[in-house]
């Protein structure tokens, strides 16, 4: 990395004036035109529930690197800096909605209602995904870039075919929010889900967390223009907004659902965020990016941001944060102690789900993997 190249990267960009933001990273408000209706619609209240839902995730997403470093996980993908771009959005959708993450969306799982737990045992490698997706309408991760955004986009023309969208019903109507990342735009199935969609007109929003670093790389490595701008190319709007900022977040993903639910198609939401820790546990940070860039971002917290807003300008005692802190560290601790009683799968299970059926192939493997194991002393299949 060159000297100018890393002085760049120490002074990382605010955005741009395109950047939709709603509170500064000092937590002041701020008005915005095109948002300001749907964020004066937000009570104190729900400003509290997203700040109390940003504590958690980042209390479990810490809890989770703890284990994978104690060696009980055998991977984790940390979402530390990301928790408004995916509380904010998660909030943002209805029931009927339904969302298609990548790996990394800890904070729209726990808005969707999956018990972090799941996401746990997954990278314990005690179980393929243990939710329904269907009842909490939050897919299963997905670790192939950018494969999500096609299932996402399928789904979502499968809804227009249902006729949930634009029938003025708000209970039936439906939309889509497929997540990927910044390194995943360059993914081939991003592009074509892009087709698709716009040609389709298919109610499905894309969302991604441009947290500047794809693994190693940073954006002006990636790519020659802002993400968001992309869009145009495809026939639907995009929009970068402050991805620590979760009200903009909100508001910004409240509209375009809201859109697409009422059939205008799909939309392209870039937020502008920072990935905090490393790409995945596996991962060094330090190999390519400077220690200064961070203290930079780390101003720019989203849960300090929101807190400074309750607190200055909707008068939240200091109890009520007092209070989340602690009702995080009980859901930290509880998660840790039910992640170490989970336990450990038949190696042979891994049969089980591959077909619906019986298949011969599988019957065979099995029987051969059984036979192997049976072959050692007191060993189980």
């Amino acid at each position: 990395m060159g000297e100018q190249e890393r002085q760049r990267r120490i002074e990382p960009s605010d955005g741009g004036p395109d950047m939709v933001q709603l509170v500064t990273p000092e937590g002041e408000r701020v008005s915005h035109p095109e948002y300001d209706a749907i964020a004066d619609e937000v009570t104190t209240q729900e400003l509290q529930g997203f700040y109390r839902d940003m504590v958690i995730v980042r209390r479990c997403d810490n809890e989770a690197t703890a284990l994978q470093r104690q060696g009980e996980l055998g991977l984790w993908v940390p979402s530390l800096g990301q928790e408004a771009a995916q509380v904010g959005s998660g909030r943002a959708m209805r029931t009927q909605d339904f969302a298609f993450p990548t790996y990394r969306e800890h904070g729209v799982a726990w808005c969707r209602g999956v018990d972090p737990l799941n996401l746990l045992a997954m990278f314990r490698g005690v179980h393929n995904g243990g939710w329904n997706s269907f009842e909490k309408n939050f897919h299963l991760y997905t670790i192939i870039i950018g494969a999500q955004t096609l299932h996402a986009t399928g789904y979502a023309m499968g809804i227009q075919r249902d006729h949930a969208v634009g029938s003025g019903d708000p209970d039936r109507d439906a939309a889509v929010i497929a997540y990927f990342g910044d390194g995943a735009s360059a993914q081939g199935d991003v592009g074509e889900a892009f087709v698709f969609a716009g040609v389709n007109n298919a109610p499905v929003v894309f969302f991604c967390q441009n947290n500047q670093w794809a693994i190693s790389e940073p954006n002006e490595r990636q790519m020659r223009i802002p993400i968001y701008l992309r869009a145009k190319g495809y026939g639907f709007p995009g929009t970068r907004v402050d991805g620590n900022d979760v009200l903009a977040t909100y508001a910004v993903t409240k509209r375009f659902l809201d859109d697409a639910r009422d059939g205008q198609g799909p939309a392209l939401i870039e937020a502008f965020t920072y990935r905090m820790g490393a790409h995945t546990t596996s991962d060094d940070p330090t190999k390519y990016r400077v220690s200064a860039e961070v203290e930079v971002w780390k101003l720019r917290d989203p849960i300090a941001r929101l807190r400074n807003l309750l607190a200055r300008a909707h008068g939240v005692p200091q109890s009520f944060f007092e209070e989340v802190d602690a009702e995080a560290a009980e859901v930290g601790t509880d998660l840790r102690a039910r992640c170490l009683a989970l336990p450990d799968p038949s190696p042979a299970s891994m049969f089980d789900h591959v077909y619906a059926e019986p298949h011969p192939v599988m019957d065979r493997e099995r029987a051969e993997l059984t036979a192997y194991l049976s072959s050692f002393e007191g060993a189980h299949a």
